[in-house]
């Protein structure tokens, strides 16, 4: 009876301290959204007027720039970077607003970008890269380019990676800071094609020279301008090598180079010019 007499008063006290605690805590809330409600209300207010400026100067941007028929990477490109710009200067004044000092702000994320940059080198070339090809554009999205032993038609280009896709239906993707520094070639929307045919040494060379560019005339997809080239590529051992060039469109290239491959070949055949396999005439001596 006495131990129950005992634990009574210690339990009463505990209860007491918590809702000490608790008034302590209500109070103190109390008093800090009376002296900060205007601070937080208003810097509320500042980051939504922030989003909606920047969003408006964002599409601002795009407008004209569309009316300027600037290319549609760099357009999207600068209106995201005004709209990013003009957001982080709300932010700022946000915070300002409470009160706080951004200085400390400002160092530490200059600490974290440069320990950043060392653990993501390659990412963070990979968008200087980036932006390096949207600002001087040695290629644009419809482009035929050949980088790094790959080509293809630029799908996208974006800060991180350029998208290159195959008539195969294959998506190549490369990282821009092997894009930028490397050998580039653009072709624009079309690939050159080149072919070789060789024909007997006893036959008319201006003869298949001129069957060979009435096939690249007659083909639908080989351009016209540029027109396709023929002539003598090289005198071998077995033939004369006929060599012609040709652009067709980057989506069709196999399929025509195929077609008119087949096409010069029964040209050849059907006039009645002989197209020789290798051979070599061996003589033998015997012993005297």
């Amino acid at each position: 009876m006495a131990q129950e007499q005992g634990e009574a008063p210690g339990a009463l006290a505990l209860v007491q301290s918590e809702v000490e605690w608790m008034a302590t805590a209500v109070e103190r809330a109390v008093d800090f959204m009376v002296t900060y409600s205007f601070q937080i209300v208003g810097a509320v207010i500042i980051m939504i007027v922030g989003y909606l400026v920047s969003n408006w100067a964002g599409n601002a941007i795009l407008r004209l720039q569309e009316r300027r028929n600037i290319d549609v990477t760099l357009r999207q490109f600068i209106s995201s970077a005004v709209r990013l710009l003009v957001l982080v200067m709300f932010v700022i004044i946000a915070v300002g607003k409470l009160g706080i000092s951004i200085t400390p702000f400002v160092a530490a994320i200059g600490g974290l970008a440069v320990g950043a940059s060392f653990a993501l080198q390659g990412p963070v070339s990979n968008y200087g890269a980036g932006v390096v090809l949207i600002l001087t554009r040695p290629f644009k999205v419809g482009d035929t380019i050949r980088v790094v032993e790959q080509a293809g038609i630029v799908q996208d280009i974006n800060l991180a990676h350029t998208i290159l896709y195959t008539e195969d239906g294959e998506q190549i993707v490369i990282p821009n800071r092997h894009v930028v520094g490397e050998v580039l070639t653009n072709s624009w929307q079309y690939r050159v094609v080149e072919g070789v045919v060789g024909i007997s040494y006893g036959d008319d060379p201006e003869r298949a020279i001129a069957l060979v560019r009435q096939v690249l005339n007659e083909d639908p997809d080989v351009a016209k301008d540029p027109p396709g080239q023929v002539g003598i590529g090289a005198f071998a051992d077995s033939a004369v090598e006929i060599a012609y060039r040709y652009w067709v469109p980057t989506g069709s290239f196999f399929e025509v180079q195929y077609r008119v491959n087949l096409a010069v070949w029964k040209a050849i055949q059907t006039s009645g010019i002989t197209i020789p396999f290798p051979q070599r005439d061996v003589h033998l001596k015997s012993p005297s």
